[in-house]
């Protein structure tokens, strides 16, 4: 092992051989990227800087640099070559980690490195400069044996290894610590944001499903009409028509005309409807309601103020169909829209194709509504609206939830399952019934509906207007009403019934 007086001997005797000699530094890849090679160009050390290291971190000189420098020292003897060094020519080599896996520490045990004698310095590229900063344990030098003697002396290389004391202070670095980001700190562009959906689609989605599905259904009305209308051209066709002409005579006793409160019952109809459909829509698309309202009677059953708006918009609906139903038995109003024959069913495909091939029934809505009409009437009123009924009542608060008997007969899964589609049957009757009604005499049908005028000539009040300015102004109530049903008009009425709160 070598002493403590090593460190110093080994720094004088390098001293001695750099001094006034400038050896060119082995340059390495740069500190920083794109920066110029390290250690910087230029002559090497001055001898009193490596001297000067003493019991500082060692300093570990590589082949390249003190190659200059023994190449102008004197020869030694060959003796001196075979020799093993005293203690104050060697010092312990700090060993790294492996140059292969699973290999030895770099560099390898039993290299012995002499200052001034060519001959045993090691091989190529094992002379290396250690940075100052840490502070390892050292393995002895051992001498190489007979090869190490017989190496060639040109180019000579040597490597001397300077211990630091290790109870002395760490002196800062050199040089600028940098850290090469690599390729993981390369940037890399934001990724855009994802655009915001309606349902499955976005808003430029939505737009392009709408204008190529409008086409596609354009064209297939298309093709539909003039299919349809070569159809009925043929023989066998032309005899259904006559036979079927789309409607069939309503029993005798059966009124005629439309008296004034079926027009008021229609408006209230409508009304109700429309509002029932925004609030059953909200209720589905509403997370996180803002406006709770609990009954006074009941502590327990708070709801939203959406839920209580629609259930109380469905209670009235319910009373006023009880009146209209009502009212059309009493009346005998019923055999317009109750079926009283088999023929309802062959002219109510007669009126199909008709309304299809875009030629007309010829009807009169005053006297009697064509099959395909009566159908219509019929499903709504005593089928679509009975099933919305019982499927909302389900859902409801009115429910009596302890009956567990009466809920799992009548699960509420099968209730939503029921009542979602009956409110978009309502919303398709709905839009159909406007735009025939609209498309087969305006004036005249609005007449009939809202102003409870009409004629059995179908060709009078078709230039009336008294109709259309009274379906204008049910249409500008409807349209206030859908905009004032929100929570700060709601509130005030709902509290009337009830207690208001924000949770």
């Amino acid at each position: 092992m070598a002493t403590s007086a090593a460190p110093e001997s080994a720094a004088r005797q390098i001293g001695t051989l750099l001094q006034g000699e400038a050896a060119a530094l082995r340059r390495g890849l740069p500190r920083t990227p794109g920066g110029e090679p390290w250690p910087p160009g230029g002559g090497a050390r001055a001898a009193h800087d490596v001297a000067s290291a003493g019991s500082n971190p060692q300093v570990l000189i590589s082949e390249t640099d003190a190659a200059p420098a023994l190449a102008t020292a004197p020869p030694t003897s060959e003796a001196s070559t075979h020799s093993v060094p005293s203690d104050t020519d060697a010092t312990a080599l700090r060993r790294g980690l492996p140059r292969t896996p699973g290999g030895e520490p770099w560099p390898p045990g039993g290299i012995l490195a002499r200052v001034g004698d060519p001959a045993a310095a090691p091989t190529a590229n094992e002379g290396a400069i250690s940075l100052p900063g840490r502070q390892e344990p050292q393995a002895p030098l051992q001498e190489t044996g007979a090869e190490q003697a017989d190496a060639p002396a040109a180019p000579a290389r040597a490597a001397v290894a300077v211990s630091a004391a290790p109870d002395g202070p760490r002196p800062p670095l050199p040089f600028t610590q940098t850290v090469w980001p690599g390729r993981a700190a390369s940037h890399r562009p934001a990724p855009p944001a994802e655009p915001k959906r309606y349902g499955p689609f976005t808003k430029a989605q939505w737009a392009g499903a709408i204008i190529v599905g409008g086409a596609g259904l354009l064209f297939a009305a298309g093709m539909a009409v003039v299919f349809v209308r070569w159809f009925l051209s043929l023989e066998f066709m032309q005899d259904f028509l006559v036979t079927y002409p789309g409607e069939y005579h309503l029993p005798e006793g059966a009124p005629v005309g439309i008296p004034a409160w079926l027009g008021w019952q229609h408006f209230f109809n409508v009304f109700l409807m429309v509002l029932i459909i925004r609030t059953g829509l909200t209720i589905r698309t509403e997370k996180r309601p803002a406006v709770f309202w609990t009954p006074k009677r009941n502590k327990k059953g708070k709801v939203s103020l959406t839920i209580w708006f629609h259930q109380s918009l469905d209670l009235l609906w319910i009373v006023n169909g009880f009146v209209f139903v009502a009212l059309l038995f009493v009346t005998g109003q019923w055999m317009r829209i109750v079926p009283t024959s088999w023929e309802v069913f062959p002219n109510a495909l007669s009126a199909a194709l008709q309304y299809v091939s875009l030629d007309w029934p010829t009807e009169n809505g005053w006297v009697n509504y064509n099959s395909l009409q009566q159908l219509a009437y019929f499903s709504t009123v005593f089928i679509a609206a009975p099933l919305a009924i019982v499927t909302g009542y389900r859902m409801s608060g009115l429910w009596p939830k302890k009956n567990a008997k009466l809920s799992a007969a009548y699960p509420i899964e099968w209730a939503r399952k029921v009542h979602f589609p009956v409110m978009l049957y309502f919303v398709v009757f709905i839009f159909i019934h406007v735009a025939l009604v609209l498309a087969t005499g305006a004036l005249r049908n609005l007449n009939h509906m809202y102003a409870a005028q009409g004629s059995v000539d179908g060709v009078a009040y078709a230039d009336n207007w008294t109709g259309f300015w009274m379906f204008v102004a049910s249409l500008a109530v409807i349209a206030a009403a859908w905009i004032a049903a929100r929570p700060l008009v709601l509130a005030p009425i709902a509290r009337l019934f009830g207690t208001v709160s924000g949770r």
